[in-house]
Parts: C-alpha cells; sequence; structure tokens
C-alpha cells in the first residue's frame, strides 16, 4: 500500500502553521550537540533499552562522528517535532510513525528520499514496515523499533471462572459478553478518555467487514468514503456493544496514563483488553507474577457476513527515522550510515527480542522462538509474518487535522453523542475541507 492523498496543499500550510509557534519543552539528553554534530530525536519510552544502547554503541565506534541523541515525552514531541521542522530547524534524524505527518514532511521537501540509500537493505525487513514511509514509489524511512500490532488480551482467570473463551465471532463476543456481566465482571477495558484506543475497534470492525479497501479509499481522498456501508455497519457494533454494556463502566473517563486500562485486567477488574503489544511488557513489568501464569492472548474476531480475511491486523507496523533534508550533507552521510550499519546490527535485534518485542525482520521466527516470551513473541511474529494486510492505524495515516476530528468523532460514538450516520457525515465534511 503506498500512502498518498489530494491535501498536498493543505499539509503545507499546516507546516508553515506549526513553524510559527513557539514550544518550549524540556528534554533529556543523552549528550549535548555541537552544530556540526548528527543530532537525533526520540521518545523517552524508547530511550533506555533501545536507543542509548545503539548511540552508545555508535560513538564508541565512530567517535570522529557522534550522535547527540535527545529524548521528548511523546504526546510533547509530536508538536515541537512538527515545529521543528516547518522551521528548518528539525534534528538530522526524525523520529516518526510514517503515514500523514510523515507525508507532510515529504510534500514539504523536508526529508530525504532514501530509495537509493537502502537498496541494499530494505529487502532485510518483512514488506509491509515499509508501507508507512512509501509515497510515490519512494521510500522516506527506516524501521527503528518493533512492530505493534492490536491483539486482544485477556485474564485467564476471570475467564475460566465465568465459564468462557476468547470469542472467534462477534456473535460469540456478544455471548461472552452477556456472560460475563452476568458473573459482575466488565468484560473489555477501555482507555476512552485518551480516544485512541477505541479506534481500534473501529479499525477491526470496518476491515473484517468490508476489507482494506474501505480505508485506502478514505485514506486516498474518495468522495463521501466515509459513508462506506462497513462504516456504517462498523460504528452500528460500535454502539450496540457500548450499549450491552460491552465495556467497564466509566471509561470514557479512563486513560492510558499509568496504563489504567491494562491494570483493570490485571486486577480481575476486566476480563479483555483490545490494545497494541507494546501493552504486552506493562503487564510483565506491572503484573509479572499475572504476566506469567494468567494472561492470553487472542486475535480479534471474525464478523458473520464480512468480506475482510480474519488474518489481517491493525495497528502500527512500526516506528521510524528520516533524515532532514536541512541537515547538512556530512550530517545526512553519518545518518544514512547509522540507519544501515549501527541501527539493525546483531546486538540492536538481540536487545529488541530480549526485551520481549518482535523486530519488523524477516527470518528471525527461530531467535523469537527461543525468548523468554515466546509464546508471545510467536504469536505476534506469525500475525504479522503471514497478513494479507497490516493497516496502519488510521490517527496516524491521516493528515494531522483529520485524524482529530477522527478521534473527536469517534469519542462522541462511543459515548452515543451521535449516530453512525452522523459520524459518517461528519467524517466527510472534515475530508472534504
Amino acid at each position: 500500500m503506498t500512502l498518498h492523498t489530494s491535501t498536498t496543499s493543505r499539509r503545507i500550510a499546516t507546516l508553515a502553521v506549526v513553524a510559527g509557534l513557539t514550544v518550549s519543552i524540556a528534554a533529556c539528553s543523552s549528550s549535548s550537540a555541537n552544530s556540526t554534530d548528527v543530532t537525533l530525536w526520540g521518545i523517552t519510552s524508547d530511550q533506555e533499552e533501545i536507543l542509548d544502547p545503539s548511540i552508545a554503541d555508535w560513538n564508541t565506534a565512530n567517535s570522529d562522528a557522534p550522535i547527540a541523541a535527545s529524548y521528548f515525552e511523546g504526546e510533547a514531541y509530536k508538536t515541537k517535532v512538527r515545529t521543528a521542522v516547518g522551521a528548518g530547524a528539525a534534528p538530522t534524524l526524525i523520529y516518526n510513525k510514517g503515514g500523514g505527518v510523515l507525508e507532510s514532511y515529504v510534500d514539504a521537501g523536508k526529508v530525504l528520499d532514501l530509495t537509493d540509500s537502502l537498496a541494499d537493505v530494505s529487502d532485510r525487513f518483512l514488506p509491509f514496515a515499509l508501507e508507512p514511509v512509501t509515497f510515490d514509489g519512494a521510500v522516506y524511512a527506516v524501521p527503528m523499533k518493533a512492530v505493534a500490532p492490536v491483539v486482544i488480551y485477556y485474564n485467564k482467570d476471570v475467564m475460566d471462572s465465568a465459564g468462557v473463551k476468547p470469542p472467534e465471532t462477534w456473535d460469540d463476543l456478544l455471548d461472552v459478553v452477556s456472560t460475563l456481566n452476568d458473573a459482575g465482571v466488565a468484560p473489555f477495558a477501555l482507555a476512552g478518555g485518551s480516544k485512541w484506543p477505541e479506534l481500534m475497534w473501529q479499525e477491526y470492525l470496518v476491515d473484517r467487514i468490508g476489507g482494506p479497501e474501505v480505508f485506502a479509499a478514505i485514506l486516498a481522498g474518495e468522495e463521501d468514503a466515509w459513508s462506506h456501508p462497513a462504516v456504517v455497519e462498523a460504528n452500528t457494533l460500535i454502539q450496540e456493544l457500548v450499549e450491552a454494556g460491552g465495556f467497564a463502566e466509566g471509561f470514557a473517563s479512563v486513560t492510558t496514563d499509568s496504563s489504567a486500562d491494562a491494570a483493570l485486567v490485571y486486577t480481575g477488574k476486566a476480563a479483555m483488553v483490545l490494545q497494541g503489544t507494546w501493552v504486552n511488557s506493562t503487564f510483565r513489568s506491572q503484573a509479572p507474577e499475572f504476566a506469567e501464569n494468567s494472561l492470553g492472548y487472542a486475535t480479534f474476531p471474525t464478523v458473520d457476513g464480512g468480506i475482510g480475511d480474519p488474518a489481517n491486523v491493525v495497528g502500527n507496523p512500526t516506528s521510524y527515522f528520516s533524515v532532514s533534508a536541512d541537515a547538512s550533507e556530512e550530517q545526512q552521510d553519518v545518518a544514512i550510515d547509522y540507519l544501515k550499519e549501527g541501527l539493525w546490527n546483531e546486538a540492536f535485534v538481540d536487545r529488541l527480542i530480549a526485551a520481549n518485542q518482535v523486530p519488523p525482520l524477516a527470518g528471525i521466527d527461530t531467535a523469537i522462538g527461543e525468548s523468554e516470551d515466546a509464546d508471545f513473541g510467536g504469536l505476534v511474529y506469525e500475525l504479522i509474518s503471514e497478513a494479507p494486510s497490516f493497516q496502519m492505524s488510521w490517527d496516524q495515516a491521516l493528515d494531522p487535522a483529520q485524524a482529530q476530528a477522527l478521534l473527536t468523532n469517534l469519542d462522541r460514538l462511543f459515548t452515543l453523542s451521535i449516530t453512525p450516520a452522523e459520524f459518517s457525515e461528519a467524517m466527510n465534511s472534515s475530508a472534504a475541507q
């Protein structure tokens, strides 16, 4: 899937606006940078286990071409980096998630075309990994960490006590919801206060009902694409699930801060949660005994009559580094060398697997099978290796303005403030602006 849209001019305008913003954010920097150094910006969650060791190894081996890294909290980073890119003051290596935001940088000429530079290493990655950073056949970023498809996590003890199993079909899911409610346990935890976790439900349902072509039409800016019957049906099922008591009471005020949704599962207050694979490490760190003995995993159920392949997955294919077009040629050369030789070396891959993460690389199933969390890693690797479609999270794939409208209207849908038809009308209007 090559991402493209008809909103190029709007994205360039967005960059121009954010370039004028003044943002002050405290950063945790691993080293002080001189003006000639290669600079890297990342987010704090990737710092300790992923990036700092890699950069330390690089700097030891390349003392004449060091990389100076700075890290920021995830939400704050989004504004800071867009401002810097728009102002021509971006770091040499720009962390991003691909999709609509990266495409806005491409449209504005702010990142390098890396197609030729990566020609001899691109086949190391699983095919889906480069799709969110490929525009008009050119590649503009390199994967920099693990894959993150969305799966169902469940509390085995709670499910066994209620006499239910992970649902394989949507009808199964509704039956399980009814049984769990009768047992006095919330069926699903949901961090509705953060909004984006709600999107996972919509993404999977639309794909199961109508296949990946439905969102492809939305992404391409086709007229009234949000009114596709699969979108309307998916949103109808979501509201039926809300009305059936599918989510923990007060879900609209639960946030992902301190992983409150995961906590509902490992404390037994909720039976399941639909979340990205990054939450596995949360369970292992916050509730290691539960993760070892009582945590189960399942794929999203099928929908009767749907035409989407049940092997399709949604989520974040991975995160990426792009190279700033405003950096000097010398800085760009060092950055590209790091991406090719320093980032995906054996030590880096081993660290990811040791941290129970699954790299987006071909031919590593044996290494994952020998890892501490082989059951989970094996499930994830099988999912991503065999998926006919790995659909990028919509709020990342869409341009920033439409992504914000999506989250706002999705929140209204989950709280039953608007109907499925009104959701489609609002999103079609947003897409047309």
